[in-house]
């Protein structure tokens, strides 16, 4: 049965460079009301391993960290119909309010896509409305344990790329 899900609310201070988008949280992000909350997703150890922090320090430490090296979080859908926590199994999408957010965080100049589905709902949902100027766009591999075709030191790898865009001096 397709559960109506509702997404998390965003994480971003004004002066953030990098906007990083999953298409919307699974079962456990939530249920915890946490971005990326799956033990085996490697969205944690990969922004710990590019921004110098321990990736089981408590939740809200670990978005201060993203948050001081100018990333944002938050996902494309702000609504849809999935049952458990799969993308291929995402139904009616909803998008998030994407005008509202850029015109709130100019300095926004990367949207990095966690995975296909992200990249895939962003080009269908978002792109064709938008009417600001629109930031680079990077599709990545999603960090989700249900992507395991590629290892974790690949994703880590093609991930390293948002660094340079996100870091302020002393990154």
């Amino acid at each position: 049965m397709l559960k109506l899900l509702q997404s998390l609310a965003p994480v971003a201070h004004a002066n953030a460079k990098v906007l990083i988008l999953g298409s919307m949280p699974g079962a456990e992000s939530l249920a915890q009301q946490q971005y990326y909350a799956h033990p085996r997703n490697a969205f944690w150890p990969i922004m710990a391993s590019l921004y110098g922090f321990a990736a089981d320090l408590p939740y809200p430490l670990r978005l201060q960290q993203l948050t001081a090296h100018g990333v944002a979080l938050w996902d494309v859908l702000a609504y849809c119909e999935r049952e458990g926590s799969l993308d291929s199994a995402i139904r009616n999408e909803q998008p998030n309010d994407f005008h509202r957010f850029f015109a709130a965080h100019p300095h926004i100049s990367l949207v990095a896509l966690n995975g296909g589905k992200a990249a895939q709902s962003f080009q269908k949902h978002v792109m064709p409305h938008l009417t600001l100027p629109v930031p680079r766009l990077m599709a990545l591999p999603s960090t989700s344990p249900a992507y395991a075709a590629m290892p974790f030191y690949k994703k880590l790898a093609l991930w390293q790329q948002i660094k340079p865009t996100s870091c302020t001096l002393g990154c």
